[in-house]
């Protein structure tokens, strides 16, 4: 495999999410369910084709919308979220048969998240040579990032190397977990430290080094030139349980367990029938068929 290759790792949730919330529910495939969610995401998926002609891409898919590894080791993880409703959840498996038939690897797992298996793509093919770049919106998945890799949320044209994700975080990406076990996270109802907000998180990173370090010599907390270094040394002290547990819930995975062999990402041709035939179950009309055929054709 040729050295210095990009990698295009997608998050499917958050872009099947937003194009069910902003396209129509009025589309419906042949039996009469929704399909706004489908016509987004292939939308979506054949202008990133279409504008990358990627050597290498997958498609991570969170196989639960509501249970993961982090529910037992936190039951309220998650649960401040609505359950997705079913005529989304029924979208999903259209939206991978869909990526499959265009030539993108796709993968889920029904214990770890989607975070987990582009953490695990990422960790595994930047050791094969590739360069990972992630299609999210997802702050999580910052952590991942090293040097010009990027965290990409295409939806708004936003692309972060590691110096961008520092300067917008105020810490280094390999700190991005510490610091979002600091902050807590009310998005995945993750508690971290009440009180503790991103200025102080990022302060106590820069001057510890890491979440252990400034659990193991909080004491030093109330000697910092911040304010209200008193108070936030005792929040420190007084909730290092809920710390260490937020930590856990944080990190993302890098070995979750993927089909044997391994398929090597490699980008293929769409497969024009296939996806014809997915169109006219989906009521999908000429326009997309036309992209699809002239992406096939190369």
């Amino acid at each position: 495999m040729p050295a210095n290759q990009d990698l295009f790792l997608i998050d499917a949730s958050v872009y099947v999410f937003r194009a069910y919330f902003s396209i129509s529910p009025e589309l419906e495939d042949n039996d009469g369910n929704p399909t706004n969610a489908v016509y987004g995401f292939t939308g979506f998926l054949l202008s990133l084709l279409e504008q990358l002609q990627p050597t290498h891409m997958a498609v991570a898919f969170d196989e639960s919308l509501e249970t993961s590894f982090r529910n037992d080791i936190y039951p309220d993880y998650k649960a401040n979220r609505e359950p997705a409703p079913l005529e989304l959840k029924r979208q999903f498996a259209h939206c991978r048969s869909i990526a499959e038939a265009l030539g993108v690897d796709c993968f889920s797992d029904d214990q770890y998240e989607a975070d987990d298996i582009i953490g695990t793509l990422a960790h595994r093919h930047r050791q094969r040579g590739l360069t990972p770049h992630i299609l999210s919106s997802d702050k999580d998945l910052a952590q991942l990032i090293q040097g010009k890799e990027t965290l990409w949320d295409y939806s708004r044209q936003q692309r972060l190397d590691s110096d961008g994700i520092e300067k917008k975080f105020g810490v280094r990406p390999d700190q991005i977990a510490d610091f979002l076990a600091l902050t807590g996270d009310s998005v995945d109802n993750i508690p971290g430290v009440p009180g503790v907000g991103p200025k102080s998180a990022s302060v106590l990173l820069k001057h510890f080094g890491s979440l252990d370090q400034v659990l193991e010599r909080s004491e030093e907390i109330a000697f910092l030139s911040v304010r209200g270094a008193r108070s936030l040394a005792k929040k420190i002290a007084d909730n290092s349980d809920a710390a260490r547990l937020s930590r856990r819930l944080t990190g993302i995975e890098l070995e979750v367990p993927l089909p044997e062999p391994e398929p090597e990402l490699a980008w293929t041709t769409p497969d024009a029938a296939t996806l014809n035939e997915l169109f006219d179950f989906l009521n999908f009309g000429r326009l997309l068929r036309q992209r699809v055929d002239k992406l096939a054709a190369g």
